[in-house]
């Protein structure tokens, strides 16, 4: 067998065809993988990289703050309950503790585009279920990796779903800043607007309720240009940590969920339902 050197036209040649392949097998890899060429020719952003990091106000916190060393708010003489929010990045939860602490309703994610199911959603769903809590589960959207029929739809198959049991609220749509890019997910307000209007329209079509949506009031007047499309129709769960809800996004004259903290107790995510728990057994009731 004759060895090759350095230099040697056969090493050259070899070295050539072996890149070249390198090349042709990586170029075939990335288009037979779902979420990246497939989407870009689609004109759709790739599937989430690491939805176990996206929750309902991770992204508030990072782009408006924690408010931290605000004292958090004082008990209203008005009704309320109080409540939390998780997913994955809880993991398993001490339900009876929240339970015994006060906690009365949840919210829990259970999807992310077409492709994340929270690993955790059973124990977190079903605990707070048996622990006594009225609860509902929540989609994190991103507008730019499908339509919002397909991301309801989606939701929906894949515990997103509604009965009339009087113990479970309608699903919530979680609008907040991308994870994974562009503020506003390379949409205009036009658009974001349509995909939601297209989310809440599946939804409806599939459980018969109108979905809560969960946004901030900052986030909403960047991206929507302020849309006061909604107000009227889906109830708000607004985020704002610190000691007052603050000002509404158009559309709404009131909240029905504000999430005041992620620093509470157990959990991190704390609620509070505008209303005595009548009326939240009202909204799980329809």
């Amino acid at each position: 067998m004759p060895v090759l050197r350095s230099g040697s036209p056969h090493r050259s040649v070899r070295s050539r065809a072996t890149v070249a392949g390198i090349l042709l097998a990586t170029v075939s890899l990335l288009v037979g993988l779902p979420g990246t060429a497939g989407a870009a020719a689609a004109g759709r952003a790739p599937e989430p990289r690491h939805p176990e990091q996206d929750w309902a106000g991770s992204q508030i916190a990072e782009h408006e703050g924690t408010r931290t060393g605000v004292l958090p708010p004082a008990p209203s003489l008005a009704a309320s309950v109080e409540g939390v929010d998780v997913s994955s990045h809880n993991g398993n939860v001490a339900w009876s503790t929240l339970w015994n602490s006060g906690v009365k309703f949840a919210y829990v994610k259970a999807t992310e585009s077409t492709s994340y199911t929270n690993p955790y959603f059973a124990q977190q769903y079903n605990g707070s279920y048996n622990s006594g809590m009225i609860l509902g589960s929540y989609h994190f959207a991103t507008p730019d990796t499908s339509s919002g029929a397909a991301q309801a739809n989606y939701f929906v198959d894949h515990g997103g779903g509604w009965s009339k049991d009087g113990r479970t609220l309608p699903g919530a749509l979680d609008m907040e800043y991308n994870p994974y890019g562009s503020t506003c997910y390379g949409l205009s307000a036009a658009g974001l607007v349509n995909w939601m209007k297209d989310w809440f329209a599946t939804y409806k079509a599939r459980t018969g309720r109108d979905a809560v949506i969960y946004t901030s009031t900052s986030w909403w007047s960047q991206c929507t240009g302020n849309s006061s499309a909604f107000g009227s129709i889906n109830p708000l769960w607004v985020p704002r940590y610190g000691s007052s809800v603050g000002e509404l996004p158009a559309g709404w004259g009131f909240h029905t969920i504000w999430q005041y903290t992620s620093t509470g107790p157990t959990v991190g995510d704390h609620n509070r339902f505008n209303g005595a728990y009548d009326r939240l057994q009202a909204l799980a009731n329809g």
